[in-house]
């Protein structure tokens, strides 16, 4: 091997054996003599460890993507000038940021509670008993002739051991009145339609229904099921919600997370699928004249999601009828205006006639059901298996008008169809489905269209609405 392919192997440094010799050759500048006489080489060219430990770690501090097979690392990249037993591993100027070292954790000693020491007692004489002997020297002076305390230990009273006895209250009465942000916000029925969708008696009702699990936050549980109402009817920004209640944005995130699951396991009956019989006696008057055996009308609505970054997800979810990607699912109300039922959400590229399939809408139907739904809604060959009768206008054949008897039954049938689309749009209301889906909102978004439905049957009859 020629002394030429000696060199330093850490990055931008240029020495090598050929740069030391000449150096040794030159003048020394205060001795006056060369340099191998007096001063010594500059540097010295380091090899590698033999041992696989001490291999691993030099090339682990040079960091290099090929490393020579023979690596020479010089004087200047160790702390001691050379390799030592604290430093074996060069540890300067190697060419990169080295990251800052992981402080160690701390670690927690926890200290042993001694339990208070028990009180004592005086006899009728006003003398102590025994107990009063036994109080050790650490512990806070303070007998009944003196009442004194030691001013050393007071210093320290954190470490004393506390007894937390047992709340006798209730939860709804551990929340001072001044703390209770809800009886401010609903001081009127315009508020509270305002802020959560519902009139002030629904709102306590369901505040009183939903009271028992609603979770251990430093809030008052009214309070909190009107954060969770909020961000359902307003979409508010959580800061903004933060900042009405004097909390954390964390702390916001966590209420909403936590009573959406909440709410969604409890209101499930607030969405029922109503009895024959009682879809008979609560149906409108514009429904017997012409269509007296409906059962429910469907039909599908969509709600804008932010673009995915995966193409996959943006493909499930592209809808071609609004040119975006989208959320889609499919509402089934009753004749009198109540939401039976709600699918899950569904990416936009789905048809109308899978989500009925794939929703598990057609097990609530029995034979003798009568359905109303737009032209979009292939399904008469699956409701005659169930002996079910769809009920939808009339197409248009080969370009051709239709007949007076079919534009006659169309007019009819939009007339009460209607209906399903000022049910949707009473439950687009909620802001949250009417705007923009975030990404990391779409987990929880099967549970908000299911607490949203039932929030809208909570505000009673929309067909009874119009006529009065």
């Amino acid at each position: 091997m020629s002394s030429s392919s000696l060199h330093c192997a850490a990055r931008g440094c240029h020495n090598n054996w050929t740069k030391r010799r000449r150096c040794m050759e030159q003048s020394c500048f205060d001795h006056g003599k060369p340099r191998a006489e007096c001063c010594g080489p500059p540097y010295n060219l380091h090899r590698i460890p033999s041992s696989d430990e001490g291999r691993r770690m030099w090339l682990k501090a040079l960091n290099l993507k090929k490393p020579p097979k023979r690596p020479f690392v010089c004087s200047f990249h160790f702390v001691d000038g050379k390799p030592s037993e604290q430093h074996p591993n060069p540890e300067k100027w190697l060419g990169y940021d080295t990251p800052p070292p992981k402080k160690a954790r701390r670690r927690l000693v926890r200290l042993p509670v001694t339990p208070p020491p028990s009180s004592v007692s005086l006899d009728t004489d006003g003398e102590t008993d025994g107990m009063a002997d036994n109080v050790t020297e650490g512990s806070t002076h303070c007998d009944a002739s003196t009442q004194s305390e030691d001013l050393h230990m007071s210093d320290h009273t954190y470490a004393r051991a506390t007894v937390h006895a047992p709340s006798l209250h209730s939860k709804a009465t551990q929340y001072p009145e001044q703390n209770v942000v809800h009886t401010v916000l609903l001081r009127n029925e315009r508020l509270c339609l305002m802020y959560t969708g519902l009139s002030r008696a629904a709102f306590y009702g369901l505040a009183d229904e939903l009271m028992p699990g609603c979770g251990s936050f430093p809030l008052h549980p009214h309070d909190q099921l009107l954060i969770t109402l909020i961000k359902l009817r307003l979409n508010s920004l959580q800061g903004d919600i933060a900042e009405k209640f004097g909390v954390s944005q964390t702390l916001v995130s966590r209420i909403i997370s936590h009573w959406l699951d909440h709410m969604e396991g409890r209101m499930e009956h607030h969405v029922p699928w109503l009895h024959r019989d009682t879809i008979r006696a609560t149906m409108p008057q514009c429904f017997k004249e012409h269509y007296p055996s409906t059962t429910c009308i469907i039909d599908c609505s969509e709600t804008s999601l932010q673009k995915a970054h995966n193409l996959d997800s943006r493909g499930e979810s592209y809808s071609h009828y609004y040119g975006q990607n989208t959320i889609k699912y499919l509402v089934a109300i009753a004749p009198c205006g109540l939401i039976m039922f709600i699918s899950e959400g569904f990416g936009g590229r789905c048809s109308d006639k899978f989500i009925t399939v794939d929703s598990g809408f057609l097990e609530n139907l029995r034979p003798g059901d009568e359905v109303m739904a737009d032209r979009g809604f292939i399904i008469s060959d699956l409701l005659r298996e169930r002996k079910v009768n769809l009920v939808m206008p009339a197409f248009t054949k080969r370009g051709l008008p239709l007949s007076e008897e079919d534009t006659t039954n169309t007019r009819r049938i939009a007339n009460v169809r209607v209906h399903v689309e000022r049910v949707i749009r009473r439950l687009k209301n909620y802001r949250i489905l009417a705007q923009t889906v975030p990404i990391n909102l779409a987990p929880k978004f099967d549970k908000i269209l299911k607490v949203c439905a039932g929030l809208c049957n909570l505000r009673g009859d929309i067909i009874q609405e119009e006529l009065e």
